[in-house]
C-alpha cells in the first residue's frame, strides 16, 4: 500500500497505551514524539520514501519504520492513526 502525504502527516499512537507515546508528523518534514506528559520529549525531521520513514532527531540521534496496512512499525512498536 503506497502512502500518500496526506495519509502519514498526522498523529500516530501506541495501540492501547496512546497517551504514553504519540508521533506528531508535522508538514514541512518535522516531528514531535511525546512520552507520558512529556509532549515534546523529543523532536526532530523526518523523510518518507515510499512506505519507509526514516527519523533524524535534533540530537542526531536515527530511527526508522515502515507504513502498513493503515499502522506505522517504529522501533519495535505498532503505531496507529489517533483520529483527527
Amino acid at each position: 500500500m503506497e502512502v500518500s502525504m496526506t495519509d502519514f502527516r498526522r498523529s500516530w499512537s501506541l495501540g492501547d497505551i496512546g497517551r504514553l507515546i504519540r508521533h506528531e508528523l508535522l508538514a514541512g518534514g518535522r516531528y514531535v514524539e511525546a512520552r507520558g506528559a512529556c509532549e515534546a520529549a523529543y523532536r526532530g525531521r523526518y523523510r518518507v520514501t515510499g512506505n519507509h520513514i526514516d527519523y533524524v532527531d535534533d540530537t542526531g540521534f536515527t530511527a526508522d519504520g515502515d507504513f502498513r496496512d493503515g499502522v506505522l512499525s517504529h522501533a519495535g512498536m505498532v503505531l496507529r492513526r489517533r483520529p483527527v
